[in-house]
Parts: structure tokens; C-alpha cells; sequence
């Protein structure tokens, strides 16, 4: 008989507590965590693990470890994507017949599959930013050399970024890493890309949650349009006259405006010295995000992080220090109005968003006041408002309790 083994990272005993004799889609309720599951052709389920919420593949164990594999090596390189937390195998029921093998992920927290990240009906708005973070998604896994090869929405994770998305990949099953991409498997991503979301968004309005005079095609046509010009932004070439070296500097601040820091340059002049060429050699995604993280400690996405940048920046100019570093600055205004801001915010309500993105929506519903009233209105009038009028009619986006969505 196999024995039941788990491949793990670390340690995590509570892991042979669950049922593994039972096949997962018969699991018991007092296991599973009721959260928003998206399609998938495998059966997947969120269970309790101690503290936490783990997701729960049933898979092939061939695959399931290639998985693992490849999902720890995005870990490394810091790519937007789940966590893998172990693989399960050895599995057999209580009348000794073998079951799947199991990958298990950790939940990310506050993520939602697309068809929950709307409601019951999508607003064309909010699909423009799902296919936009999609998009960016997909550039900066093909940056990292990463073949995705099943791009689709259903494939992702999106958590609320500032008023945009963040798109995290949750399957790398077909997937593969290599050390750089070749032009044809980031087109045949895109292809494949393109294909599934208009395909999914038929489906939403096949099933009445998107309006059917919705021309599909045209986002499919967008991811790929938004993906060729951050592509082409980020990697191409640059030449300019010799005496023009300002536009190094103004290529590099383009590159941090859309969330990407410069690791290294390639620069090159011709022989008589007259025009130079610039392309960025290494490119890293979460410019922002580094900066926000290193100035306050806040682990934040990267459009929650440009906003709290301004904030901070606002803040300095206010305060009439707008020659001092804002290193020296950032600790008082998490101590003077960043924290207070969120703190404000009873503690029944606070699982509802996350702590930037609620601070965002406080900054934006205190500028809509402002400029109703006429005058600035202070913070802590802008918060009991924004409590009363807005956060108290938003789902709990950190459980989303019996809003299942499954259609395994």
C-alpha cells in the first residue's frame, strides 16, 4: 500500500488533519473555506489550514509537481503569481482505491476570480480594467522568460489596485520558464490570450451578465493592442543626437511611469559620435511599490503605492518641508495621517478592503466632498462619511462568504 506524502517547502503538520481520504469535491463543510472559486477543468476547493485559507487542486501527480516546480521558481523571481504551498500524493479512499494527487496553494488574500470582481453583471468599465491588468500581467511574466501557454481570465486572480486591477497568474499548469521568450510563444500567448477572453465574455453574455450589443471581439483586440505597446515601450530602442542626453533620463522617468525601474542600460554612439542608441537591459516590474515598501514598510500594489507616493507628497508640500528627503517625512504621516485614516475604520468593517485600497477610497470620496462643498473638509469628517455612505454597503471582499461562483 502507498503511504499518504506530502512535498513541501516548510513545515506544516496541520496539513495530514485533512481529509485526504475522501475525494475533494466530497469534502466536508466544517473543511472548506466558502469563498469565490472560478471556472476550472479540475476540481478545486478553499480549505482551512490553522490560520489561513489554503486553495486545493485535485490533478495528476506528474503535473502536479511540475507545478510546484514552476510556481516556486516564479516565487523566486518575484512574479505576480500564487503561492505554492505543497503536493499531496499516496492518496486512497476508505476502500483502498487510489485518488488524484493534489497541489495546494496558499489563498491570496483579498483576490477574486473575474466573474466575482463584477457581481452579477459586467460594467464595460471594469472589463476594460481586467483586460488591462491582464495584459500587464502577461508582459511581465514574458519579461521573465515565462511561456504561459492558457491565458485566459479564468486563469487569473485580480485584486483591487487603486481603482484598477492587479492580475495575479493561478495556473501555471501548461506553462514553462525559460531564459528569454522567443517572438513567437509571446505571439502565440497573445493569440491564445485574445481567443479565450472573447470566448469568456460570449459565455457572460450567452448567460445575461454582460449586455449582448457588447462588441467582445473589440476586448479581445485590446489586450492584445495594450500588451504590443507596453511591450514596445519597454523594449525597444531608443536614438537620439548626442547633444539630446536629456532623453535618457526622460526614456528611464516614462519607464517608472508605467511601474518599471530600469536595471541597467545599453548605450551605443556611431563613429563620428553624432546619434546615440538607449535600450533598458533589465526591467523590473513595482517601481512604486519598492519605494512605498522601503519609505513606510507598506506591501502594497503597485497603483496603491503611486497614489500613497502623491499622498506623502502632498503631505510634505503641506507641511512646508518640500526640501526635506521624504524618507525623514514618511514616519510622521503614517503616524499623523495614514494610520489614523485607517484606524478610524471600526473594526467590523475593516476586513471589507484592503487597508490601501480603502485608504484611496477615503481619499477619493474626501475629494468629491471637498469639491462639492467648496472648501477642503477635513479627514476625520470625510471618513464618518465615507463609513455611513459607501463602506458600509461593500461585500466583504476578504471572504465573500456564500458568494460562490463554481462551475468546475
Amino acid at each position: 500500500m502507498v503511504a499518504l506524502q506530502i512535498t513541501a517547502a516548510s513545515v506544516e503538520p496541520a496539513l495530514f488533519d485533512l481529509p485526504w481520504h475522501i475525494p475533494l469535491e466530497e469534502w466536508p463543510d466544517e473543511n472548506i473555506a466558502a469563498l469565490p472559486r472560478g471556472i476550472s477543468r479540475h476540481v478545486v476547493r478553499f480549505a482551512h489550514l490553522g490560520g489561513k485559507v489554503i486553495a486545493i487542486k485535485e490533478i495528476g501527480e506528474f503535473t502536479a509537481h511540475r507545478e510546484y516546480e514552476l510556481l516556486r521558481d516564479l516565487a523566486r523571481l518575484e512574479a505576480p503569481a500564487v503561492t505554492p504551498l505543497a503536493v499531496v500524493t499516496g492518496r486512497v479512499d476508505v476502500e483502498g482505491q487510489p485518488l488524484q494527487a493534489v497541489l495546494v496553494t496558499e489563498h491570496l488574500p483579498y483576490s477574486l476570480p473575474y466573474r466575482a470582481a463584477f457581481g452579477t453583471f459586467l460594467k464595460p468599465e471594469t472589463a476594460d480594467r481586467l483586460i488591462d491588468a491582464l495584459s500587464i500581467l502577461l508582459v511581465r511574466l514574458h519579461l521573465l522568460g515565462f511561456y504561459w501557454g492558457d491565458v485566459s481570465l479564468s486563469n487569473t486572480l485580480f485584486r483591487r489596485d487603486a481603482g484598477e486591477f492587479a492580475a495575479y497568474l493561478v495556473d501555471a499548469e501548461t506553462g514553462e520558464l525559460n531564459v528569454s521568450l522567443s517572438d513567437g510563444k509571446r505571439t502565440y500567448d497573445i493569440d491564445v490570450a485574445r481567443t479565450n477572453i472573447i470566448g469568456e465574455l460570449m459565455d457572460l453574455q450567452a448567460g445575461g451578465m454582460l449586455d449582448e450589443d457588447i462588441d467582445v471581439v473589440a476586448w479581445g483586440d485590446r489586450l492584445e493592442e495594450r500588451y504590443t505597446t507596453l511591450w514596445g515601450e519597454l523594449t525597444r530602442v531608443d536614438s537620439f543626437a548626442s547633444n539630446e542626453r536629456w532623453r535618457v533620463a526622460e526614456r528611464i522617468n516614462r519607464l517608472n511611469t508605467l511601474g518599471f525601474d530600469v536595471g541597467e542600460l545599453s548605450m551605443t554612439s556611431n563613429t563620428s559620435g553624432s546619434s546615440v542608441s538607449i535600450q533598458p537591459k533589465v526591467v523590473d516590474a513595482g517601481h512604486y511599490h519598492r519605494q512605498i515598501l522601503r519609505l513606510t514598510g507598506l506591501d502594497v500594489e503597485e497603483n496603491q503605492a503611486r497614489r500613497l507616493l502623491n499622498d506623502l507628497e502632498s503631505y510634505r508640500a503641506l507641511t512646508g518641508r518640500a526640501g526635506q528627503p521624504l524618507s525623514e517625512v514618511a514616519h510622521e504621516w503614517m503616524s499623523h495621517v495614514f494610520e489614523p485614516a485607517v484606524n478610524a475604520i471600526p473594526v467590523h468593517l475593516r476586513g471589507r478592503l484592503q487597508p490601501a485600497e480603502m485608504y484611496h477610497e477615503l481619499l477619493e470620496h474626501r475629494w468629491y466632498m471637498s469639491e462639492k462643498a467648496g472648501h477642503d473638509v477635513s479627514m476625520n469628517y470625510a471618513v464618518r462619511s465615507y463609513i455611513d455612505n459607501i463602506l458600509i454597503y461593500r461585500p466583504d471582499e476578504k471572504a465573500l462568504l456564500g458568494a460562490i461562483i463554481d462551475r468546475d
